[in-house]
């Protein structure tokens, strides 16, 4: 794995308080990168900065934010001007699954913009930095569900598939400038956010779920070596079968049957 204190010595890790975003956190502090822990729950984000600071002595910063509320990202940016921040990790993101016209469209709309606009919020603002100085480094927390349409969460789906898009563009632009962007694309994972997800059931979907830990690490390796990865060999191989196995029209119809049958809310099936 590269050295990751050469893009700087602090990483912006969102979603920091559990899953894969505390797991990136954890991993970075012991590369020796201070992590700036972003997330609403402040008490989590203080017990994990607590921790890491036995472990590795490194003194992280604590950001609680609502990245829903307007000028988060302005308040985050305040918060660490003036750090040498050389990673930013957008791994922040809800999603909502179930027939599309059943759910809240406000849940929807926060949807897209915490999974979506706030990936090309941290990237503007700090790829502006990143490009001018010609050092640092973007990790964004895309899905495996970005290979396809996915009934039944075809809003969720779409924008991880923005954020694929976009992620993988300015590896393309930055490169030239000595930055490095990565997209990881992980499958299902042992997180709180599916542990609790509201109308769907992930074990009914059958699989193992993947180790946050492995998602993070997997990341990192290959920071500056590939544009996007995608951990887990099962991943991949459903990734293949998707791009070139099968139709489009036949992924669709085998994710709508597949995530079918593990809804829960009302008028889905059982």
């Amino acid at each position: 794995m590269k050295d990751l204190r050469t893009y700087g010595a602090y990483a912006v890790v969102t979603g920091a308080s559990s899953g894969i975003g505390e797991q990136f956190a954890r991993q970075l502090a012991a590369a020796g990168v201070t992590p700036v822990l972003v997330a609403r729950r402040k008490d989590r984000l203080e017990a994990l900065a607590a921790e890491l600071s036995g472990a590795y002595g490194v003194d992280s910063l604590v950001v609680a934010l609502d990245l829903l509320e307007d000028g988060a990202v302005d308040e985050l940016s305040r918060q660490v001007s003036g750090l040498d921040i050389g990673i930013v990790v957008a791994n922040a993101g809800i999603f909502h699954a179930g027939p599309f016209v059943g759910n809240e469209l406000s849940d929807e709309l926060d949807v897209l913009a915490l999974d979506g606009a706030l990936p090309l919020r941290l990237a503007h603002r700090f790829g502006r930095e990143f490009v001018g100085r010609r050092r640092g480094a973007l990790i964004l927390v895309a899905s495996s569900l970005a290979a396809s349409p996915v009934p039944f969460q075809a809003n969720y789906a779409a924008v991880k598939a923005y954020v694929l898009s976009l992620g993988q563009a300015l590896n393309h632009e930055w490169k030239k400038h000595d930055v490095d962007v990565l997209v990881v694309s992980p499958g299902p994972t042992r997180t709180e956010g599916l542990d609790n997800a509201v109308g769907i059931d992930f074990g009914k979907l059958g699989g193992r779920k993947m180790d946050p830990a492995v998602v993070a690490r997997t990341a990192l390796r290959q920071l500056g070596r590939k544009a996007h990865v995608i951990p887990g060999l099962m991943n991949n191989l459903a990734d293949l079968a998707g791009k070139y196995l099968l139709p489009r029209s036949a992924s669709v119809r085998l994710y709508g049957r597949i995530i079918e049958q593990a809804l829960t809310g009302p008028g889905t099936a059982a």
